[in-house]
């Protein structure tokens, strides 16, 4: 089991850049693949972005490609999702998670953080 911790999250403007932090522990943690997911109340929680394991490949939904960048550190176990020119549209509970697949389907994902929310002002 891989135990995930999201940081990062906060108040921003709309226009200004956040960086997302998710740091893996447990057993394999390096060797998965980690992504990034984010769900607002009332909707389903929505892809973002998946790197994998050795960081050389990676997706993103096509809302922020262009605009997010994910990238990880397999020495310190963390993934980051760095987003610049953030939308008010941006605004949700992002969620850090790992999958033993190359996927961008949730339910592929078996570990999953707590969450951290990331609210955009206009």
């Amino acid at each position: 089991q891989v135990q995930l911790v999201e940081s990062g999250g906060g108040l921003v403007q709309a226009g200004d850049s956040l960086r997302l932090s998710c740091a893996a522990s447990g057993r394999a943690a390096g060797s998965l693949a980690m992504g990034w997911f984010r769900q607002v109340p009332g909707k389903e929680r929505e892809f973002v972005a998946v790197i994998s394991w050795g960081g050389s490949s990676t997706l993103y939904a096509d809302s922020v490609k262009g605009r997010f960048t994910i990238s990880r550190d397999n020495g310190k176990a963390t993934v980051f999702l760095q987003m610049r020119s953030v939308k008010v549209e941006d605004t949700a509970v992002y969620y850090c998670a790992a999958t033993s697949k190359w996927s961008v389907r949730k339910a592929d994902f078996g570990s999953w953080g707590q969450g951290t929310q990331v609210t955009v002002s206009s």
